[in-house]
């Protein structure tokens, strides 16, 4: 049984996306704390990565506002390196996440079947925050049981949103070059939506 992977999407792949990937990633780690879980195991249950649409930074390490950013929450940057996306990221993907609905667009153009899994973040944070997770496969933390409710879940979420769009603030800005204090918002924002993915995912 795969992990449960969340794919996350910006420009560059340098501040938004890796920020998204590695704070899901400890997201999920703080939930498993909680239950008492051994939290070293957090990478067979979900596996959260991320690609950039514009590919000219790849290789490179994170930017260092963001970096700072994801270590002073408690989260680890270490290995991380930019990547242009592929379509075989998307095809592997169970949910992605991009940053603005430009994104959503561009992904949606490269892989038109990946629509239904594919929403800008502020949005899934928004149809997350409404949804019941009665109808839902139990919580467990097993690969197989976070498997069937994430997907179960981004399902869901597609559902909810039928014939509505995005709303302007699902975007998340841009904060290349804007200095730390807007970096924080966003990963504030992005926190908003991935540490409610993970208590939705886990018991």
């Amino acid at each position: 049984m795969p992990p449960f992977t969340v794919l996350h999407v910006c420009m560059g792949n340098i501040c938004r996306s890796p920020m998204a990937e590695r704070l899901l990633v400890l997201a999920v780690r703080e939930r498993l704390g909680r239950l008492g879980v051994d939290a070293s195991g957090a990478d067979g249950l979900v596996h959260s990565h991320s690609a950039g649409t514009g590919g000219w930074h790849a290789g490179e390490e994170m930017n260092p506002p963001a970096a700072r950013q994801v270590t002073a929450r408690g989260g680890d940057v270490a290995g991380f390196a930019a990547r242009k996306l592929r379509s075989d990221l998307i095809d592997a993907a169970d949910l992605v996440l991009t940053a603005t609905a430009d994104q959503q667009e561009y992904v949606v153009a490269l892989r038109p079947d990946a629509a239904a899994r594919t929403f800008v973040l502020g949005e899934f944070g928004r149809l997350l925050g409404a949804l019941s997770t009665d109808g839902l496969p139990p919580a467990e933390a097993t690969p197989e049981g976070v498997y069937a409710r994430g997907v179960a879940l981004v399902a869901a979420a597609d559902a909810a949103r039928e014939g509505a769009g995005t709303l302007p603030t699902d975007d998340l800005d841009d904060p290349w070059g804007r200095g730390d204090q807007c970096f924080s918002r966003v990963a504030d924002e992005i926190e908003e939506t991935v540490q409610p993915l993970a208590a939705a995912l886990l018991p």
